[in-house]
């Protein structure tokens, strides 16, 4: 098994391109499935929630075809009479979004229940709900979801809460249902975003991109495209945060500055800001990294909330970032009841937080932070990132283990992160 060894306290400089989007490249992969023409998705991250993607597109019948590094070409022209392989879906959350699609195309499936990231309970109802509403049936058991329809029809959908991949699944199924489907309480993330604009370029009717309230008029057949992949929303937060915890002067290209309006709230709490050149976020090296009271002296807090919200997939940076900004403040991860766990990884390093309960810590900082050596495990995506940058802030060596965690979210980071300066080393066999 892969582990990273990291010797920390080093100051990293230059410039790094931020990868594609991961959460738009997932249910991007899903949308060649509503088409029988050739689908090119260019901008594809290189990692391993996209491998196992293509892997199960694949078994469905869909010709993949690798342009380059990061290009890819899919075509549905048939799709086989196969489920979904079980293996590949606990693998990932994603698989899910497999539903829509093949429900329009095929009318029916047998649907494995996903894996993903542990961090807590990720209600599926949503999705069940929209496929229903718009003429699915669903049958629920211990381990799938069967699903079944005689022709999917447009319908008026106010979905129960602002799911992201409830939401993608909703568009991905209305796109070539009859008749007109609106869907309210929808997500408006950059990816959800991506996902719309992609389905316009390959002819789908949608509007109110970017807003809670999208209209689609369903159309009899979408055709091909070539689709750019924004970049890592995500992964841009993270490297704004390693600059901060690191001291480093760091230059992340392409960053799409107006996404990160909210995250130049949320981390300036801390202290950390950057300047805007172009499509260019410029951190500069040596912030003085202090925590900004609320009026009167009042503690502040970062909490996550849906786009246009602070993400909760940054909560994990935020609050590494935290542990050194000078002064008190609340982090609470308002979804997920298992995110704020690795605290304890942290705690150990020498953090002081107080974790009041699953969804609120207390971070008094600074703190310096000690490298880890007899091993850190990467319980999911965002923690595994998190404690990467604690362990190159820390003094002295870390060792982070399942590494495969990280690699599902973050590509090649850890040859992107030498580029700047950074000691960390790939060891191990892979899995």
């Amino acid at each position: 098994m892969e582990r990273f060894v990291i010797e920390g306290g080093q100051r990293l400089a230059g410039r790094i391109k931020p990868a594609g989007n991961k959460n738009a490249a997932l249910p991007l992969l899903a949308a060649a499935l509503l088409t029988s023409e050739r689908l090119v998705l260019q901008n594809m991250p290189n990692i391993g929630d996209v491998t196992i993607k293509l892997k199960l597109l694949e078994q469905l019948g869909v010709q993949v075809e690798k342009l380059d590094s990061h290009t890819w070409a899919l075509q549905a022209t048939t799709i086989l009479p196969v489920d979904p392989d079980t293996a590949l879906c606990r693998k990932i959350r994603t698989s899910t979004l497999l539903a829509g699609p093949l429900l329009a195309r095929r009318g029916c499936l047998k649907l494995p229940r996903p894996g993903g990231d542990m961090i807590g309970r990720r209600r599926l109802d949503t999705h069940f709900i929209a496929l229903q509403a718009l003429g699915a049936s669903v049958e629920v058991t211990p381990t799938s979801y069967i699903l079944r329809t005689n022709g999917l029809r447009g319908a008026d959908l106010f979905l129960d809460e602002m799911s992201v991949t409830g939401t993608e699944q909703a568009v991905l199924a209305a796109v070539l249902a009859e008749g007109h489907t609106t869907i309210g309480n929808a997500a408006s993330e950059p990816h959800v975003q991506d996902l719309c604009y992609c389905l316009q370029a390959m002819g789908a009717r949608i509007q109110g991109i970017g807003t809670n309230l999208l209209e689609i008029e369903g159309v009899a057949r979408l055709g091909g495209a070539t689709y750019t992949i924004g970049p890592d929303f995500m992964e841009v937060g993270s490297l704004i945060g390693l600059a901060a915890v690191t001291g480093s002067a760091i230059r992340i290209e392409g960053a799409r500055p107006r996404d990160h309006r909210m995250t130049a709230i949320a981390f300036g709490k801390l202290g950390v800001s950057w300047q805007v050149e172009g499509q260019d976020l410029l951190i500069p090296g040596d912030q003085e990294l202090a925590v900004r009271t609320d009026l009167h002296g009042a503690i502040p807090k970062i909490d996550s909330a849906p786009w246009p919200g602070f993400s909760p997939d940054l909560i994990s940076t935020a609050l590494v970032v935290a542990t050194q900004a000078k002064g008190t403040i609340l982090i609470h991860e308002k979804m997920f009841e298992s995110r704020l766990f690795f605290v304890d990884r942290l705690i150990g390093m020498g953090a002081r937080i107080v974790l009041c309960d699953p969804h609120r810590a207390v971070v008094v900082g600074p703190a310096q932070l000690y490298g880890e050596p007899e091993g850190l495990p990467s319980p999911d995506i965002r923690a595994g990132m998190a404690l990467l940058l604690a362990a190159l802030c820390a003094k002295g060596r870390s060792v982070i283990y399942n590494i495969g965690q990280i690699d599902r979210g973050y590509e090649r980071i850890d040859e992107r992160l030498r580029a700047l300066g950074a000691n960390i080393e790939r060891q191990g066999d892979p899995k």
